[in-house]
């Protein structure tokens, strides 16, 4: 909302009177009162001289007419781009000149980002609704933002195994549901009857590794090459199993592609919605592995060559109003870190265990980290190496 100034003009009137020069003169009139000054207008966040904003966002992940809703109020053009993963995002910063002015990294790969100087820091005294973020959910963040500095979240979910309960009954036979769900895409005794509906992974480094090295027995955000070994030499047990690396994962549970995922809690639970609305009998799930999901809380964040800093502040206090985390919650079935928000939330989403998880449920949770520079190329190597089968 542009600023406004409201002005009062005040005008003091006499009256003179002029009597004959042998009568007195009458008393001056008393002056007119001024008139009480308007309230100002409430003050709104200042915006550049552009009214344009640049946002680079993955892909399903708004709530339809939000970015139409903060047009119009603000009178800014938005110029709304997507990436397919971390990776992408990150070449794009690297490359300088990204041309955005927000960006919607994960904390974990953002901690490089980070370390690397790629992100301006946070005005928090030009975003009003930054006290309706919960202390707690802000304290896991500043684990790779300390201070909270440059990241403010845009939701959170954990990176599981999904499936399609009849299609893997199916497959499985007479075979029993193991008890670790990452068997079901890590364990060559289950992945090989699973090979005939199809096994997607998400098409990201930072995704897979850091479950597999989990799965192995090694810290999910190790630094050493050994590990990887380990986690790659597993990976490739299953690899002639996997049908797809998808950065398309949403629409390629939802059209069949594959009956076992390893995929995001909320993306996996929108293909549940798109199958019913389809009018399909199948029944998508995101299971809750007692072996641990991989927690990831997606951040927005500026980049340090944006051009357009006043707006991406006000986009971001408008993102953080309780009800448009209400309605990302509502819309997308992503749980948000914004407290306020929380009176708003459907009951229905509230109680699915998948998205606002149990206390038992969120203590198996891998926790969010993420890898050093110095470790990148052996994670790229090793998910390189696996993904093409060699």
């Amino acid at each position: 909302m542009k600023k406004q100034v409201l002005a009062l003009a005040i005008a003091a009137v006499f009256l003179a009177a002029c009597g004959k020069k042998e009568e007195p003169a009458p008393a001056p009139a008393t002056p007119v009162a001024a008139a009480p000054a308007a309230p100002a207008a409430p003050a709104g966040p200042m915006l550049d001289d552009e009214k344009t904003l640049n946002i680079y966002n993955w892909p399903d992940y708004i709530p339809e007419g939000m970015i139409a809703a903060f047009e119009q109020e603000f009178g800014i053009k938005v110029n709304y781009n997507t990436f397919e993963n971390n990776e992408a995002l990150h070449a794009k910063l690297v490359a300088g000149n990204s041309g955005y002015d927000i960006v919607i990294p994960t904390a974990g790969f953002a901690k490089k980002q980070i370390d690397g100087g790629l992100y301006q820091p946070i005005d928090k005294s030009k975003i009003a609704n930054y006290g309706n973020l919960d202390p707690d959910f802000m304290a896991k963040i500043a684990g790779v933002d300390p201070e909270n500095k440059h990241l403010v979240p845009w939701a959170w979910g954990f990176t599981t195994v999904g499936i399609n309960k009849q299609k893997v009954e199916k497959a499985l036979g007479g075979m029993p549901m193991p008890e670790n769900a990452w068997d079901l895409v890590f364990k060559p005794e289950y992945s090989s009857k699973l090979r005939s509906c199809g096994i997607a992974y998400l098409d990201s480094p930072s995704e897979i590794l850091p479950v597999a090295l989990h799965y192995v027995g090694k810290p999910a955000y190790s630094e050493d090459p050994a590990d990887f070994k380990l986690a790659g030499e597993m990976l490739a047990k299953v690899r002639k199993d996997v049908r797809l690396f998808s950065s398309t994962m949403i629409d390629d549970i939802a059209s069949g592609k594959a009956c076992a995922f390893v995929g995001w809690s909320g993306d996996i639970n929108i293909a549940a919605d798109r199958v019913k609305e389809m009018g399909g009998k199948d029944e998508i799930v995101p299971l809750l592995p007692t072996g641990g999901g991989l927690v990831f809380i997606d951040t927005m964040a500026i980049p340090k060559d944006a051009k357009h800093v006043l707006n991406a502040h006000a986009f971001i206090d408008f993102y953080l109003r309780g009800s448009n985390g209400a309605l990302m919650a509502n819309e997308m079935n992503y749980p948000t870190g914004n407290k306020a928000a929380l009176a708003d939330i459907k009951d229905e989403i509230k109680g699915n265990a998948t998205i606002f998880l149990s206390p038992e449920d969120t203590a198996r949770l891998i926790p969010t980290g993420g890898f050093s520079n110095e470790i990148a190329s052996t994670l790229n190597d090793t998910y390189n190496a696996f993904k093409r089968g060699k």
